[in-house]
Formats: C-alpha cells, structure tokens, sequence
C-alpha cells in the first residue's frame, strides 16, 4: 500500500498530523521523537525492519533509543491506540462499517516472550512455537483498518505468575479466552459510540451462543459464522442442528452470488437462508444462512444472522464476505507496516509495537482513501460536467 503512495512527502506529512495526536501522551521529548521516527521506519521501504535497520533509517548510530521506547519508558498503549482509532473515525466512520474480529500467529524462537507456547496458528496452518494476537478490524466503505489488539496469554502462563511478572505481564491479568478478548473489544467499540452496522466473526468466534445472545441483547446486528454442529430455536426443536435445516430446501432457494474479491479472483458459491427464533420482536429477524461450494458442493459452511426484519440475502452475503477483511488488514500490515517485525518479548512491549504498526497501517489507509476519492471525483462525470459548466460560467 504504501508504495503505491509516489510522494514520500505526502505520507511523511500526514503521519506527523497522526502523531500530532497522540504527542501528548509522552512526557518527554525524546519518547515523542522516537514514535514519529518508528512509524516512518515502518512505513519506510526496508527489507527488514528490525532495531538496527529502523534505528539506521532514523539516523541513530545504535537502536538503543528505540528499544527504550518500546521496553522502559512509561507510556500508555491503549491511550496512544485510543488516539488512532478515534482518527480512523474521523476519517472513514460510516454508521454501515462492519466490526470483523480474528487472530493472527506470530512465530517466535525460545520460551520467553509473553504468551509464547507451542500452539495452533492459522498464520503457519499448524501447530509452532508462536503467539497469537487478537485484533478487531473496521470495514468501511471508504478503508479498513485494525482499531484493537490484545496478546493472548495461554494457562501455561497466567498459571505461572512469576513467569508472567519477568515478562511484565501484571497480576491482574488473568487468563482469558480468545472469545472473551473479542467481547471485551467489541464492547469498548459500543461504549466509545464508533460508528458501525454490523460485526461478524469465524465459526471460532461466532459459534459462542454466549456472545451472539450478548450482541442480540444490545440490539448489535451480525452475521457470524458457525460450525454445522451448532443448535437453534425453530418451529419444531428448540436445539435444531443448523446442518438439518438445508437438505430439504428447493432448487430455488439457492442463489448464485459473489460475497466479494479474493486472492483468486471473486468469491463465487450458492448461498440459502433459513428462518429461525420465529417468535421474535416483529422488526427483527433471525436467519440460519448456508454457503455451498459451486465445484464441490458437499462443502458447506453456516452463519447465524440478527438483523432488520427487511435484510436482504444480499445484504447478509455482503456482511458474510466482509470478514476477509481483516486477514487482509493484518496481512497488508505486515508486509507494508511491519506488524509482525517486531524484537520485544514483554507484554507492554508487543501492546506498543503493535499499536504504532497499526497507527502506521491507519495512516496508510486514509491516504489511500483520499487518492481514490481524487481519482472518482477526476473521473466521474457528473464532477467534470460540473467543473465544466462553472468554467463555462465564468
């Protein structure tokens, strides 16, 4: 993304305005410098950025002052990450956003840096030594981002509190599921009034009755994918399996739609909905929605639905596809922000980090947000019969 960006200026200029920001939240100068010239690092176009190449590109002779930034100097993350959201807010909210929740891994040698343990990362698509983050996107018309991180910390850490207090893990931190890090961001999202419409999940997270019951209770639409052994409310059972639902429905019922671009071109299946938790408010509606594979079409995946009772099934497809999103955020983050470049093994460190790439990957996307509205607004044209006529005016 950022090298598509020709003038260096041009991005230079607006991360200041972005760190412009959050300045006050360093107390001294040297911390406030040291922000400004990590994000440029990552933005820069480095093949590595590690301490040395990020010190190097800020003209350090050594990366010692970065290193304190990251690892000794007091300074709060979640306040500096409040900062940038409320800048992605200002300058992409959209009340038809969408909150997209999924976790990334992170592979890291040795046993030391906070969370680490052997464990399943859909990064690697198998078991490694890693840690896992979480991370909460917002999809808007105009950009997506990420807007929120937590590390995952497994039981083999939170029950070991000395070995959580070497890696500045507080005791006060416990352990919590993943699902329960994607309540508690989203939560905050609510509470800090973000503009949005709808959130959705993998069947990882939305298989949670617990959470979709929550999201339902505060009148949160979302579509949220779900695993076929999953149970609803119909007519005929109160544990319904959702697979059960499909078998019997006719041929017309499918209907062949995009639910957005993939790596490999659009992503193209049948989908059909269902209704379920028939004795609802009467402006609401629940939906068990089926994705079938068009080349293999025993492949079938399922998403439950809480939305306005005049929701399309477009609609719920365009929400469905919309959690790609936030693999694509993190992966563009990586390779153009450095999310994933990181040399910090304690828990405040990977939060700073973490958030400064994503403050990086913000700036990115709102520039990229202004080119495109300059291209439409040069190519539309109901803008050039209007520059047209005002030359013509005057």
């Amino acid at each position: 993304m950022g090298g598509d960006l020709a003038d260096v200026g041009v991005w230079a200029g607006e991360l200041e305005r972005l760190h412009g920001r959050f300045v006050h939240r360093f107390a001294r100068a040297e911390p406030r410098e040291s922000a400004l010239a990590y994000m440029r690092g990552l933005i820069a176009p480095l093949e590595r950025k590690n301490g040395w190449t990020l010190a190097d590109q800020a003209g350090h002779a050594a990366p010692d002052r970065l290193h304190r930034l990251l690892n000794r100097i007091d300074w709060d993350a979640d306040e500096v990450q409040n900062d940038v959201r409320d800048y992605v807010v200002e300058h992409l909210g959209d009340r038809d956003a969408v909150l997209i929740v999924d976790d990334t891994g992170f592979l890291k040698k040795g046993t030391r840096s906070a969370g680490v343990q052997r464990q399943y990362s859909g990064t690697a698509g198998r078991t490694e030594n890693s840690q896992i983050g979480v991370f909460l996107a917002y999809a808007a018309p105009r950009g997506r981002t990420l807007i929120d991180r937590r590390l995952y910390l497994p039981t083999s850490w939170t029950d070991d509190r000395e070995r959580c207090r070497r890696a500045g893990i507080n005791d006060e931190v416990g352990f919590e599921t993943k699902v329960a890090m994607a309540k508690a961001m989203v939560r905050r999202a609510i509470v800090q009034k973000i503009p949005f419409g709808w959130v959705t999940a993998d069947a990882a997270y939305g298989f949670s009755k617990g959470w979709r019951f929550e999201l339902e209770q505060a009148d949160v639409f979302h579509v949220m994918a779900t695993t076929r052994h999953d149970t609803v409310v119909t007519r005929w059972a109160l544990d319904h399996p959702v697979h059960d639902l499909l078998p019997g429905l006719a041929r017309q019922k499918w209907k062949r739609r995009s639910c957005g671009d993939g790596a490999h071109g659009r992503r193209i299946f049948d989908w059909a909905r269902v209704e379920v938790r028939p004795w609802h408010r009467p402006d609401r509606r629940h939906w068990v929605i089926a994705r079938r594979s068009v080349s293999r079409p025993e492949e079938i995946s399922y998403y439950i639905a809480y939305c306005p009772a005049e929701t399309t099934l477009d609609e719920l497809i365009r929400i469905a596809g919309s959690r790609w999103a936030v693999e694509e955020c993190v992966q563009t983050a990586k390779q153009e922000c450095g999310l994933d470049d990181y040399q910090v093994r304690r828990y405040p460190g990977w939060h700073r980090h973490m958030t400064l790439a994503m403050a990086a990957h913000a700036c990115l996307t709102v520039l990229r947000a202004r080119e495109l509205d300059t291209d439409k607004a040069e190519t539309d044209p109901s803008s050039l019969s209007t520059s047209a006529s005002l030359r013509s005016d005057a």
